[in-house]
């Protein structure tokens, strides 16, 4: 049995003629504490970001506005899967090897962590990760 590497969060979407609402809350609909909060946006279509693991911090990503495809790989499976709903998100867990590429040209991209920031937490080079992994 292949490991499920894709854990989709859908947060409510309330809407009416005011307008969308969405709502997330720590430890509810997001599986962790958050403990740092960023955004990516500006990106040209052609880029591409991510190529990292982290040893620790899990992270939720929400496309608010636009869309992305986000890549997987946890040594031994690989999965994507294209966000473009505000109120669908995708949890990345520490130990997956990811990457963010296809961005529409409006994208924002919101993201949840479940750590602070912490240079040592991240793997960037792929073969540190496959022995990390393996």
């Amino acid at each position: 049995m292949t490991p499920k590497l894709i854990n989709k969060i859908e947060l409510p979407l309330i809407g009416n003629e005011n307008g969308d609402l969405s709502f997330c809350e720590s430890g509810k609909s997001i599986p962790f504490e958050i403990k740092r909060v960023f955004y990516i946006s500006n990106v040209r279509k052609d880029d591409k970001r991510g190529f990292h693991a982290h040893h620790k911090t899990k992270q939720v990503l929400f496309c608010i506005q636009g869309s992305a495809l986000i890549k997987f790989d946890d040594g031994k499976n690989k999965d994507e899967i294209l966000l473009d709903k505000q109120n669908i998100g995708v949890l990345i867990d520490s130990k997956v090897w990811h990457s963010m590429e296809n961005f529409s040209e409006d994208l924002i991209m919101l993201v949840l962590a479940s750590e602070y920031y912490d240079e040592s937490d991240y793997i960037r080079n792929y073969q540190d990760f496959l022995d990390f992994v393996n």
